[in-house]
């Protein structure tokens, strides 16, 4: 559930590098890039000397990281967010495992694409996700005494937070 102020962002793991978070993402695709450089001759001596001192142990947990946030929203998506979808929109055809699986491999991808998305802070609004994810999404706002309670519940929290002057928070059934 979503309402116009929520959003989501990119799956673009984020590695603790030197004290400070980087997208992992942007490591990958610029190793890719010259290394596809480098296999077409056009590869630059200051390209040649940053490939140089690309850590090769790194980006392999650079491509962990990177699979690991794929694997993890399949299984959620699978598992939960289409646990009760039986039936296609447009067809009306039941709906087995694998089309729950290759449906949210086809999100996932889309949203671990850097290229199309630029940021990892970039947020993903309500109707980005339905219109270009083409993801079904339940509006909050359409029931307004739980409208009412979650953006409560999110003033709280982030008066909370800025009080605590924490950067992020967690809250789950087990702790608060």
């Amino acid at each position: 559930m979503m309402d116009h102020l929520s959003c989501l962002g990119p799956i673009d793991p984020q590695i603790e590098r030197e004290g400070k978070l980087v997208p992992a993402l942007s490591y990958l695709n610029q190793f890719d890039r010259l290394n596809y450089k480098a296999q077409s001759g056009e590869l630059t001596t200051a390209e040649y000397a940053l490939l140089n001192k690309l850590d090769l142990g790194e980006l392999y947990q650079f491509e962990q990281a990177r699979e690991l946030s794929i694997d993890l929203l399949i299984r959620w998506l699978s598992q939960h967010k289409f646990k009760n979808w039986s039936k296609t929109e447009t067809e009306g055809k039941d709906v087995t495992e694998e089309m729950k699986t290759e449906r949210a491999r086809e999100i996932a991808a889309l949203l671990n694409d850097p290229e199309k998305w630029h940021s990892h802070g970039r947020a993903i609004d309500m109707g980005t996700l339905r219109g270009e994810v083409k993801l079904k999404i339940d509006s909050f706002e359409d029931n307004p005494k739980l409208y009412k309670q979650v953006r409560h519940y999110f003033e709280l929290l982030k008066d909370y937070m800025h009080r605590e002057q924490l950067f992020s928070f967690v809250h789950t059934r087990e702790y608060f």
